[in-house]
């Protein structure tokens, strides 16, 4: 069974280990979205909440990106599957690793699941900034 690993990070604390040894993986920058965090009535939230979500959504470019991460990363898990590996890390960074990067690795994470069978596939999600 593949195992991936989905997390969401701030840049400010660096990147990511990988717990599993491998060293690989993908780690996608998502600061080129537009940032909610900018602003007061987001600032305390993060990208589990709808009002969030629909400010990501509304604006269009984070589904965009997230078209591309999914065709990346199911490239590669499809391909891990038939392999026989055993994990795969996918880690989304943004500034501080509470809106945008926290919505994509809930996004990927989601489709994920949808996506394979639990048979051949487990997720852990985990937001390393948030509680």
């Amino acid at each position: 069974m593949l195992t991936v690993t989905v997390l969401s990070f701030s840049y400010r604390r660096g990147l990511p280990e990988d717990p599993s040894g491998n060293g690989g993986g993908f780690v996608f920058d998502c600061r080129a979205i537009h940032n909610p965090g900018r602003y007061e009535p987001y600032k305390q939230l993060d990208g589990r909440d709808a009002p969030v979500k629909v400010f990501l959504e509304d604006d269009g470019e984070i589904l965009t990106f997230l078209n591309s991460c999914y065709a990346l990363v199911d490239a590669s898990v499809s391909r891990y599957i038939k392999r026989g590996f055993t994990d795969l890390q996918v880690a989304f960074g943004c500034t501080g690793g509470q809106h945008r990067s926290v919505y994509c690795a809930e996004a990927l994470a989601r489709h994920l699941l949808q996506k394979y069978s639990s048979a051949d596939l487990a997720v852990n999600l985990y937001h390393r900034e948030r509680k």
